[in-house]
């Protein structure tokens, strides 16, 4: 439970960017946005075609789906990527995680948002669920930056947001510390759901969130796990992709 500190926080960083004038998070630039226009038409572009299920870029065709996925598919359906993970949209993620700027959170869900409007072909899901932290991480940082972005997600988007529908089971390594091979095996078993929501994904289409997709062990165990409860669909929405697997 938030203490009242916390809330109160939390209430006043909501209005702060009515009250204060703001700066671009990447240029520094004098604004009311978090990225400035300039900025956001500089390295905020339209993803070039990819992937469907793993928002991997495509190489020549005009096939949906990469070889990686038809010959071996992810247990998600479909992921919403708004940008590549590259510099310098990688230090807005590291700002976000390892800073704790909790205003850029807000900003990677209006792009997400700007990211499936573009997507025609992607339906809406009927529920919002942020990866979770396990709690040892989540002591350290003090929040969980997938929830950050879910909730303004939610609210952009009009659609439930279940912030404790999933749970860790246990702690896992950090996947960027891992071999590829590895990270598979280390997210094996990490997730469950939670007792209060066993029996209400039946049938559902659920929207996991998250800031960043590398090789998506992650998003698969997770989705792996939702649809062992009975969610009939899983796409991630994201806010950066990786390009190397």
């Amino acid at each position: 439970m938030l203490s009242r500190l916390t809330l109160r926080t939390r209430q006043l960083a909501a209005h702060l960017p009515a009250l204060l004038p703001s700066t671009c998070a990447l240029c520094g630039a004098s604004g009311r946005d978090t990225l400035c226009p300039g900025c956001r038409t500089q390295y905020v572009k339209p993803r070039k075609a990819c992937c469907v299920q793993c928002a991997m870029p495509l190489t020549g065709g005009a096939a949906a789906r990469c070889g990686a996925c038809l010959d071996d598919a992810p247990s998600y359906d479909a992921t919403v990527a708004a940008a590549d993970y590259g510099a310098p949209l990688d230090q807005l993620v590291l700002a976000l995680k390892f800073g704790g700027r909790l205003a850029l959170a807000p900003l990677f869900a209006h792009l997400i948002r700007d990211a499936l409007l573009h997507a025609p072909q992607a339906p809406l899901p009927d529920l919002l669920i942020p990866v979770p932290l396990g709690e040892r991480r989540l002591v350290e940082r003090g929040f969980n930056q997938a929830l950050e972005i879910a909730r303004p997600l939610s609210q952009a988007l009009g659609i439930r947001l279940a912030p404790r529908a999933a749970m860790r089971l246990r702690e896992t390594d950090a996947q960027s510390t891992l071999h590829p091979e590895q990270r598979r095996k280390n997210m094996r078993g990490a997730f469950s759901v939670t007792p209060s929501f066993a029996g209400k994904l039946e049938g559902l289409h659920i929207g996991v969130v998250d800031d960043v997709m590398t090789t998506g062990e992650t998003m698969n165990e997770l989705a792996a796990t939702l649809k062992r409860f009975g969610a009939a669909r899983v796409t991630n929405f994201v806010f950066a992709r990786t390009l190397l697997k």
